[in-house]
Order: structure tokens, then sequence, then C-alpha cells
């Protein structure tokens, strides 16, 4: 049986550019192997992606119901972490293409 992953969660949309970013990012750096982040954002973090990517970390973006963003983080080759965040994700909408 596969290790469960466990789920970090943090809240950013309530704050102002760059703290969004900025926080993320120290939060994704204080993942533990199996762990992911959940990071909620009023929009989606279009600076965010390309800072993940550099860093070595896989991300999804969903929809919740009342339009707010979700973004699912775990770094690349955590297996673990990658399988639980998007088991979390299926439960919410795709973000839609631009």
């Amino acid at each position: 049986m596969m290790p469960r992953g466990v789920e970090r969660n943090i809240d950013v949309s309530a704050l102002g550019p760059p703290e969004p970013l900025v926080l993320t990012l120290a939060a994704a750096e204080r993942l533990q192997p199996g762990e992911f982040l959940r990071m909620h954002h009023r929009m989606k973090p279009c600076h965010l992606y390309g800072e993940l990517e550099c860093r070595g970390y896989g991300h999804d973006t969903r929809r919740t119901v009342d339009g707010m963003c979700e973004v699912f983080i775990w770094r690349q080759g955590d297996e673990v972490a990658a399988a639980a965040a998007q088991d979390a994700a299926q439960a919410l909408a795709a973000w839609p293409a631009n």
C-alpha cells in the first residue's frame, strides 16, 4: 500500500503583490517528502508558475465553486505528494484555458 500524502494549506487571497508569490514559494520550500501545498487565491497567480518550474515543483490549478483559484504544488519526483495532490485537485473543476 502506497503511503498517503499530507496536505499543507496557505491562503493568500487577501494579500497584495508580491506577498502571495513570496509566501507561497517560502511555504513550498518547507514541504517535506510526501507533503503537498494547497494555495488558495482570488485569482490565477500567473507569475508563480515559472518560479515553481525553475525550482523543481509540479503544479495543478483548479477553480472552486465560488470562482476562487486553488493551486496544488508538490516537489517533482515526490510520487506520494504528486498522487495526493492530484487526488485532491480532482475534486475541483479544471481552471479554464486562456
